[in-house]
């Protein structure tokens, strides 16, 4: 974290990006002598209430991190920033979002954890809204303005207090990664049957892995098998309540291409929630990184990567395959991704994170064909990504590709479909 005296004494002339932890009720009048640089501005965890009116001298402004302040309101001059296209006021107090708070460069906009009952309606002017995160607020409608946003791919709008579906939202034409669980047109979270393993039973290792919303950890059971716990950071995700994602996991039940589960975890010593599931083969890798401020939507992927092409068959052939399973039973996986897959040498791949995973109700077969398309678009995504690091990418992959991203979602192939073409 950068400080005051930083700033005051010239060290930080030219930064591009500035980080002031520091327990701050107002920003700093020297961040402006900035403005001619700087493009990432970190605010998180001060004690911030509002953002002074001059903030637009940051013309260069592209990113503002302000999550973990008390606000009430989103500030309005973020509307006036003419370059900010990403801002993140997660886990505050909003509950009011003035109409002219979306500046019009928005792509990027996370107001998870906060208290807002309603969005304006003035979403029409974002055009290049690509990823909205609103999960664990009290909306009880969306605006009919965001089906305007024609390019927005990720939206998460779970934990909330809506009552329908809007029935634009299966027709955004870009739209692939959903989650929309906990919301009360969704069926009812039910653990009841679900297998447990208690706490006081498991050894605890070392730590595998951790994500924002938990950490993964080595142990054992009782009879010295190993295998993995995640345990939740809290009761609230960025993608949503763990409770659904234990639930969507569960019931999502067992496939080749899943990662195994044992059951829900019972008895941490903090009452927080968590999933035992198999330990993974360590001679399985990630596929992908998560996305980037730059790529906003889309995985990252190391440089020089090649993948044999009898290898990305089996791997894209195995995740279709999971992904016709899952829809059968009812089960959006939300994050169909490449950073959410791992793979083996030999092709075999394992789809997991339930993290942003829906259940909705299959007897619904417009809501279902019209969800199961979004997923398909974004497993056609990864099918192109993999494709383009394949050696020997056969040349229907291309087609296929297309097809599964066409603003058709009636047009797009089916899980059962692509499974049959791979």
């Amino acid at each position: 974290m950068n400080t005051l005296e930083q700033l005051r004494n010239g060290q930080l002339a030219g930064a591009t990006r500035l980080d002031l932890n520091l327990g701050l009720s107002e920003v700093p009048d020297e961040v402006f002598a900035l403005a001619d640089t700087l493009e990432v501005l970190n605010l998180n965890g001060n004690r911030l209430t509002a953002l002074p009116a001059k903030l637009s001298r940051l013309k260069r402004l592209k990113v503002i991190f302000c999550s973990n302040n008390p606000f009430r309101v989103l500030p309005e001059v973020l509307g006036d920033c003419p370059a900010l296209e990403m801002i993140g006021f997660k886990a505050c107090q909003i509950d009011e979002v003035p109409s002219g708070a979306l500046p019009p460069a928005l792509r990027w906009l996370i107001l998870t954890d906060n208290r807002i009952a309603g969005l304006p309606d003035t979403f029409g002017g974002v055009p290049r809204l690509r990823k909205l995160m609103l999960a664990g607020n009290r909306l009880r409608a969306l605006p009919e303005s965001l089906a305007q946003s024609t390019e927005l791919e990720l939206l998460r709008i779970a934990s909330n207090d809506l009552g329908e579906l809007a029935p634009w939202l299966t027709e955004l034409p870009r739209l692939a990664w959903l989650a929309l669980a906990g919301n009360p047109f969704c069926p009812p979270t039910a653990l009841g049957n679900a297998s447990t393993v208690g706490w006081g039973s498991l050894h605890l290792g070392r730590k595998l892995g951790e994500g924002a919303s938990g950490a993964v950890y080595h142990a054992t059971l009782p009879t010295q098998q190993a295998v993995a716990v995640k345990c939740f950071k809290a009761h609230r995700t960025s993608d949503g309540d763990p409770q659904d994602e234990i639930a969507a996991c569960l019931h999502a039940g067992s496939h080749p291409n899943l990662v195994p589960q044992r059951g829900q975890l019972e008895g941490h010593p903090e009452g927080l929630p968590g999933l035992v599931m198999e330990l993974i083969d360590p001679a399985y890798r990630v596929l992908a990184g998560p996305p980037s401020f730059d790529s906003c939507t889309r995985d990252v992927y190391p440089d020089g990567v090649i993948i044999e092409s009898a290898v990305a068959r089996r791997m894209l052939s195995g995740l279709a395959s999971a992904g016709r399973h899952l829809h059968k039973r009812g089960v959006m996986h939300g994050d169909f991704y490449g950073h959410n897959v791992l793979y083996r040498d030999d092709g075999h791949a394992l789809l997991g994170d339930f993290g942003a995973a829906s259940r909705y109700r299959t007897g619904d077969r417009a809501l279902a064909r019209g969800l199961e398309a979004i997923e398909v678009r974004a497993f056609g995504i990864l099918l192109q990504e993999v494709a383009a690091r394949c050696n020997a990418a056969p040349p229907g992959w291309q087609a296929l590709s297309e097809a599964c991203q066409q603003p058709d979602l009636i047009a797009r192939p089916s899980f059962q479909d692509l499974t049959a073409a791979l």
